[in-house]
């Protein structure tokens, strides 16, 4: 992949040594047209000489003749709302089963935030498909297949992408951690209130309508005795959420209802509990306390016509951040999948 196929060259990355950022420039839009700057996206990978290497791999000394030969499956990792790519694990879990990880900070998140822009918002799930559509062309040129990894919104907007691009042979699997795919809420809520925020989300995009709750995020975050370090900044623990982002996420959410017709293998995981969403309890990092599981494997089946659904036992919402053996439950049932449905890496 040369730099001229990828835009501007690579950087060194938050993650530090061995990992790279590329800055993919997207077309304008509403806001820049009034004078923001234009919308980026964001591609992390880290080196291939300073990934994983693959379990039981001997090694070999280096040589200016011999580049270690690249893997043959991409992985295109995808956050969720409020959170940016800081998972290296999950790389390194995937390196040494041969997979190489990439992750796309979406237009107004994490390191794609913009002075002057409004960070993590977002009307129409679909107008990330730009961002997308560029990292799957990039990694397509460059591996045999792709499989797409996402959390939360951003398995909502995967599960939607795949959708809308199913007969092209773009994606080989679907992978999704704990994916939003309905709202956790009253039937009032679902129904009544989805219906004003539809209206209100078109007429008043940028009214706040709620805020998430700080718990999850306090319980992840070192500085409050959590075991995960990462930038408050592109990550707080509470945010608000404003009705054109909400009626985005409705629409998408009414779309998966009515059935979609994602045309690969697809693997959808979840915690096998809710917690409370709204205060502080112990089990905020082994329940989903954001969503509810019940609802993820109720949608899961409208997904397409393959789809495997997996409960994650003691998970918590972000199954990769959950306490062990959580997580290496979780990092295994991917990696079991994707050797069933793809083979070898």
């Amino acid at each position: 992949m040369s730099d001229d196929a990828v835009g501007p060259a690579e950087t060194d990355d938050v993650l530090g040594p061995g990992w790279v950022a590329r800055t993919l420039p997207l077309r304008p839009d509403a806001l820049s047209r009034r004078g923001a700057p234009d919308p980026v996206a964001t591609l992390v990978h880290r080196r291939p000489d300073d990934a994983a290497a693959p379990a039981g791999t001997p090694a070999t000394p280096p040589s200016a003749d011999l580049a270690p030969p690249r893997p043959r499956t991409a992985v295109l990792y995808l956050h969720g709302f409020v959170d940016y790519f800081f998972h290296p694990h999950v790389a390194d879990a995937l390196a040494r089963a041969g997979y190489d990880l990439w992750a796309l900070d979406l237009r107004d998140y994490g390191r794609s935030i913009r002075p002057g822009r409004p960070a993590n918002e977002i009307t129409d799930l679909a107008t990330y498909t730009e961002e997308i559509d560029t990292a799957v062309r990039l990694l397509r040129g460059s591996h045999d297949r792709l499989v797409v990894l996402a959390h939360s919104t951003g398995g909502l907007t995967a599960a939607l992408w795949a959708h809308a691009r199913r007969g092209r042979g773009l994606v080989d699997a679907l992978v999704l951690n704990s994916p939003w795919l309905e709202l956790r809420g009253t039937t009032f809520e679902r129904t009544v209130l989805t219906g004003a925020i539809d209206v209100v989300g078109r007429v008043a995009p940028r009214l706040v309508v709620s805020r998430t709750a700080r718990h999850y995020g306090e319980a992840l975050h070192a500085a409050t005795g959590g075991p995960w370090d990462y930038d408050l900044a592109w990550k707080p623990h509470t945010f608000e959420a404003r009705a054109g982002f909400v009626r985005a996420v409705r629409r998408g959410h009414a779309r998966v209802a009515r059935g979609l017709a994602v045309d690969c293998p697809v693997l959808v995981l979840a915690s096998d509990a809710a917690g409370p969403d709204d205060r502080w309890h112990d089990a905020l990092l082994t329940t989903d306390s954001v969503l509810d599981p019940a609802q993820i494997a109720a949608r899961a089946p409208l997904l397409g016509p393959d789809v495997t659904f997996v409960q994650v036992p003691g998970g918590a919402h972000d199954l990769a951040l959950s306490p062990a053996p959580a997580r290496e439950r979780y990092l295994d049932e991917v990696l079991r999948f994707l050797e069933e449905r793809l083979g070898d890496a």
